[in-house]
Formats: C-alpha cells, sequence, structure tokens
C-alpha cells in the first residue's frame, strides 16, 4: 500500500484506483491527455517562450546557443513532466514512457557532478549559486524531486528518481547545517513538498530532515520579508501574507512536514493562518492573491511590513477589476486545503478544494484548453480595461511567465487522486464525478464501485458497489457547506444518516455487490453576499449554483448596455437552462436585472443623484470558467443591489 503518513487521518488511493467515465472531469482528462499536453510540449519548445526544454540540452552539451526563458523555467517543464506521468498512470501508453525517457536523459546529462541542477544558474556567467532567492533555484529543484518521485511511484522506474537521490544528497550538504546566510533562502518554496515527496519514496529520514529544515530555517533570522513570508516564523505566524504562491507552497510544505512528525505547532500555525486567509482574504472563486503590487500591512509591527507583490491582500479587500490571483497561487490553495483535509477529514477543506478547481482553477484556461492566462479579475471592462501586471486582453499560447498553464495541465492530470482517500474507517468520497475505483482499504480488503453522476451541472449522484468484503465498511460521503436540501437512499430506501452541510455523511453496513446508493445535492442559484467590511463588494450580490460561480459577459447583453449599467433586484427570478451549444456546453442561469441609464454620454465622476431611469433587463449568467472565450468582452462577478 505504500507509504502511510502516521499524523495524516486519511490516505490516498492507489496511482491507478481511479478510472475517469464519460463526464466533466472525464471529458478534461482526456482533453488534457490529447489536446493540453501535447499543445504544451510545442510551447515548451519553442524559444520565445518563458519555459523551454532546450536549456537543458544546452547544458547537457547536446546543442549549442544562449539560455531561453525565465529563471523558474525548469521547474514549469518538471510540471510537465509530472502531468505526463499522471496520464500515463491512468492510460499505460508506452509513447508517454518514451517521451519521458528522452528528457530523462538529457536532464541526468545536465546535471553537474555534486547533484546541482538549475539550467538558469549553469547557463549564466555572472551568477553564482545561493547568492540570490530570486534565482528561483529552490523552486526549480523542488519540483523536480517531487516529478521524480512521482515517477518513481507510477512507473516503477529509477533514472528520474536517481537524479533526485543525487540532487538531494547535494542539498542536506548545503542546508542541514542551517548556515544563517540562507535563513530565508528560496523564494518559491516547492522545495520542502519535494523532500518530503522524496522521503516517501525512499524512506531515507535525511529527506525528512531537510525538510524540517527549510521548514525551521525560513524567518528564523533577522532581514526577513512578508513577500516571501520570512519575516515571521511559521510557527508564530497568524496572518497569510505577501506573495501568495510562495505563501500556499510554503503552508503545503509544512502541512507535509506535519503529516510525518506531528509538530502541534505546525498543525495550529496552520489552521491559524487558514482562518485568516478563508475568512477575510479568499475571493468567492477561491482565489488568494487580490494585489499585483504594494505593501504588506502589519498592525501588530506599527504599519507596512515592506512591498509586495502577487500578493494577499489586506484583511477584507477584495477589488474586482484589478484582482490579481494568479493562477498558480489559486492551485496552491487547493494543494493546502487538500492537505489539511487529509490532515483533519474536516470537509470544510474539500469545499474549498471544490471551488478553487470549478472555478479560480479552470477559469486560466481556454475552452480547447490551448490556451491560458495568469491573472483572474472578477470585472473586467473589455478594451478599455486598463492592463495590470501580467493582464491580457486575450488568452495566450506563448508568454514569459508560463507557470500557469503546466500548473494547470498537472493538476487536471492528478485530480483522479484528489476524488477519494481511505482511512481505518473506510472509504472518503470528497469530489463527485463519473468514475470507476478499485481499492484495497486500510485493512488490506479489495472494495470497489462506480460512481455516476452530471455533477456539477446536476446534483443527482449513484454509486454502485462493485466489489466489497464480507465485514462492514463505512462510505463517508461528503456532504457540501452550499447543499442544504440533501437527500440520501441505499437500494431505493430512504437513509436516516444525518446529512449536514459541510460534512461527511457516514453509511457503515456490509455491502455486497449490486448495493445502490443515491445521494441527491440539489442545485438551486443562489444570490451570495459579502462580509460587510468586504468595502468593493458591500451591497453587491453574486450568483452560484452548485460549485459554481457564475459570472455576466457584455456579449450576452443587447448592444449598447455595458456591465455597469445592470444592478440585481431583490429577486431576478433566477431559473437554470441547459444550454449544450453553449461554450461547450454549460447550465446557463437565466434572470431579470434591472437597467440603468443615466451618464447620457457624461464623463463626470461623480453626478447628482435621482437622476436615473430605470427598466427591466433580461440577462443570462454563465460560469465564469468559462468567460474569456468569445473575443475581448465586458465580464463581472458582481452585481450591485443598489445603484
Amino acid at each position: 500500500m505504500g507509504h502511510k503518513s502516521p499524523y495524516q487521518k486519511l490516505s490516498p488511493l492507489e496511482h491507478d484506483a481511479v478510472k475517469w467515465k464519460d463526464g466533466f472531469w472525464g471529458r478534461l482528462h482526456k482533453l488534457c491527455r490529447e489536446t493540453i499536453l501535447p499543445s504544451m510540449r510545442a510551447a515548451l519548445d519553442e524559444p520565445e517562450n518563458g519555459a523551454v526544454f532546450s536549456n537543458f540540452a544546452i547544458a547537457a552539451g547536446l546543442q549549442e546557443g544562449e539560455r531561453k526563458g525565465t529563471m523558474w523555467s525548469d521547474g514549469d517543464c518538471y510540471k510537465y513532466m509530472e502531468a505526463l506521468t499522471h496520464v500515463y498512470g491512468v492510460t499505460g501508453e508506452p509513447a508517454l514512457i518514451d517521451q519521458l525517457d528522452e528528457l530523462i536523459d538529457m536532464i541526468a546529462a545536465a546535471q553537474e557532478e555534486d547533484g546541482y541542477i538549475s539550467t538558469p544558474m549553469q547557463l549564466s556567467d555572472d551568477k553564482e549559486r545561493w547568492t540570490n532567492l530570486h534565482d528561483h533555484e529552490l523552486y526549480n529543484i523542488g519540483h523536480l524531486l517531487t516529478a521524480a518521485s512521482v515517477h518513481h511511484r507510477i512507473t516503477g522506474k529509477r533514472n528520474f528518481l536517481g537524479i533526485a537521490i543525487k540532487l538531494a544528497d547535494y542539498l542536506c550538504s548545503v542546508f542541514v547545517p542551517c548556515p544563517p546566510e540562507l535563513a530565508h533562502f528560496g523564494f518559491n518554496p516547492s522545495n520542502t513538498m519535494g523532500a518530503v515527496d522524496l522521503y516517501r519514496v525512499t524512506g531515507k529520514e535525511k529527506y525528512l530532515e531537510l525538510a524540517q529544515t527549510f521548514v525551521d530555517m525560513r524567518g528564523s533570522q533577522p532581514g526577513g520579508k512578508d513577500l516571501n513570508q520570512s519575516l515571521v516564523s511559521l510557527r508564530e505566524e497568524t496572518r497569510a501574507v505577501g506573495h501568495a504562491v510562495t505563501a500556499g507552497y510554503l503552508y503545503c510544505g509544512a502541512a507535509d512536514v506535519y503529516a510525518e512528525t506531528g509538530e502541534a505547532a505546525l498543525l495550529e500555525a496552520l489552521e491559524r493562518i487558514w482562518d485568516n486567509a478563508v475568512l477575510s482574504k479568499m475571493y468567492i472563486t477561491g482565489g488568494t492573491s487580490a494585489q499585483h503590487s504594494g505593501a504588506s500591512q502589519r498592525p501588530e509591527f506599527g504599519g507596512q511590513a515592506g512591498a509586495v507583490h502577487e500578493a494577499f491582500g489586506y484583511e477584507y479587500s477584495l477589488p474586482n477589476a484589478t484582482a490579481y490571483n494568479e493562477t498558480c497561487a489559486n492551485i496552491a490553495h487547493a494543494m493546502w486545503n487538500w492537505r489539511m483535509l487529509n490532515l483533519s477529514g474536516d470537509a470544510k477543506y474539500a469545499d474549498i478544494v471544490e471551488l478553487v478547481i470549478y472555478n479560480s482553477m479552470l477559469s486560466s484556461m481556454s475552452l480547447d484548453g490551448i490556451k491560458f492566462c495568469y491573472t483572474n479579475p472578477l470585472r473586467w471592462y473589455g478594451e478599455d480595461h486598463p492592463l495590470l501586471s501580467q493582464d491580457t486582453y486575450e488568452r495566450w499560447y506563448l508568454l514569459y511567465c508560463y507557470c500557469c498553464p503546466t500548473n494547470t495541465a498537472r493538476t487536471i492530470a492528478l485530480l483522479h487522486n484528489w476524488i477519494y482517500s481511505r482511512s481505518d474507517e473506510g472509504l472518503w468520497l470528497h469530489l463527485y464525478g463519473s468514475n470507476e475505483v478499485n481499492t484495497t482499504l486500510a485493512d488490506g480488503s479489495a472494495f470497489a464501485l462506480t460512481q455516476q453522476t452530471d455533477y456539477p451541472w446536476d446534483g443527482a449522484v449513484r454509486i454502485t458497489i462493485d466489489a466489497a468484503p464480507a465485514h462492514a465498511v463505512a462510505l463517508m460521503l461528503r456532504i457540501p457547506g452550499w447543499s442544504d436540501e440533501s437527500s440520501l437512499s441505499v437500494n431505493d430506501e430512504s437513509s436516516d444518516v444525518p446529512l449536514q452541510p459541510g460534512s461527511y455523511a457516514e453509511l457503515k453496513r456490509a455491502w455486497k455487490a449490486g448495493d445502490v446508493i443515491e445521494l441527491s445535492l440539489p442545485m438551486r442559484p443562489r444570490m451570495i453576499k459579502a462580509h460587510p467590511k468586504a468595502e468593493e463588494i458591500r451591497n453587491h450580490v453574486a450568483v452560484m449554483r452548485g460549485p459554481i460561480v457564475y459570472c455576466l459577459e457584455g456579449l450576452d447583453l443587447p448592444a449598447g448596455i455595458s456591465i455597469l449599467d445592470v444592478y440585481a433586484p431583490d429577486d431576478m427570478g433566477l431559473t437554470a437552462s441547459r444550454e449544450d451549444e453553449l461554450l461547450g456546453g454549460v447550465m446557463a442561469i437565466k434572470g431579470v436585472a434591472r437597467h440603468i441609464t443615466e451618464r447620457n454620454g457624461s464623463k463626470a465622476l461623480y453626478l447628482e443623484a435621482g437622476s436615473e431611469r430605470e427598466a427591466d433587463l433580461d440577462i443570462m449568467l454563465i460560469p465564469y470558467y468559462a468567460w474569456n472565450n468569445r473575443g475581448i468582452n465586458e465580464m463581472t462577478v458582481w452585481l450591485p443591489r443598489r445603484y
């Protein structure tokens, strides 16, 4: 059954336990293997892209040329390789192994004799190792450690693992002595997760010690900054601060270390930070980075705590048009919540995972899987929108900073691993989608079931038991926090198991093949409001249905009417409508809003109130993830309730 983390309540299933059937995620996984990854490989071979494989070939002496791309290019290539490995774990296609072997051979040839590898450094004449945290050495290295660990776990091969072991042994020699000058080193700490991943596949304690060292060092010396969460040591932290990707990766790494060591102070810190992030700094879409750039606010230190970018904002500061919400930050937030879920079995973390994957992760990718965006704002003014850092009017195929596409691809490729977990009680069902699972429970008994559903468009979930042990086994079914009218039956008999929103319903019995569980999670359009301290969205509403956040796109309004002319009355008469020909097939929401006119071409910043004229306006809302697929356009998630 592989490694079992001693302080983790839930454990993952085997890498090949779950197979997607047709359905929302089944179709996306197919798109990933047939379109996203082939298109992405072509992009990674384009010299003008921000991430390129050519750097490895040059460092290996296999071709001549100059370094291309960013300082973090290697890490994004490793994420592509991890995604490819996850797809191989499902399909078993030999061609994927051949492609991976070719890349691994090239990486092995590029690795230095002492184990070090980060080609942007190796190909730069004016750079020395471990002198500038923005050289992203540990970011690149961490993604290698994770990709190699995943590769070994899925394929059983040791060619990539050997590179990782040699590299990690070198890292131990550099960092385990805890040199003070490297206390805050590593801007984007994928290295902590990578070291734990390597420990889990090798069983070598020194790699866990390395991960523990990375957590201990950050913030341990004066001179740290909020930007990379090094001003305050993690165990003393109370806030989610700084760059939202480095934060998410740090919290993931610390959760991984806790899962192996059980150090209470780490878990207590992560729970405090989670409360701050989710209760005051998270967007309705699951996005987490409000600021393109600014200053970190620290009242406990008497004011500002340094410049930040791509960062968490102040408490309750959630601007719409200038929201950054970098895709990697959103995914890191889901990764952190996935870990917290498995530590605790608390459904509130699964709710966040679901929120991100359906909204602020998927919104980064075009529906055809070829083009991407970096930022994920909640309001867009079309061609008049002021472009801030990494904003673009339309999605792109190539970009200087290419981290988000590979992160999106690997998340789609591995998502089947997030659907279920197991524990001593039985099998936990976190996310809904059509699939088959054939696994071994904690006691060694075989268990198999088939899940059939049109989720997230329909909340009807049918689960058929295909194989089960003779003794009683618990099925833990997640009841989403948004579901307040759930029902459950087993073999057509209503169940009296409590169905509390934001919890798991425990069904325990001696199952037999052919048993049928039917879970109903009715989905109705819901008008959502924000905490009154969130000034940018006070007296606004957003619309959700199930886990999906909706938005209004200008293309769906009559000519001459802007999203700025629309507001929401108390009762919009919202209804859901299946639109098979719209945006690849979605559930749209239709209703009646109010259209207001008063400006008559005026550009004045202020106008006297009372001159408004208004009328009913039929509108159609689409899933937020599907916006920006029909050309440059206006868009808003939030609608004002009063003009």
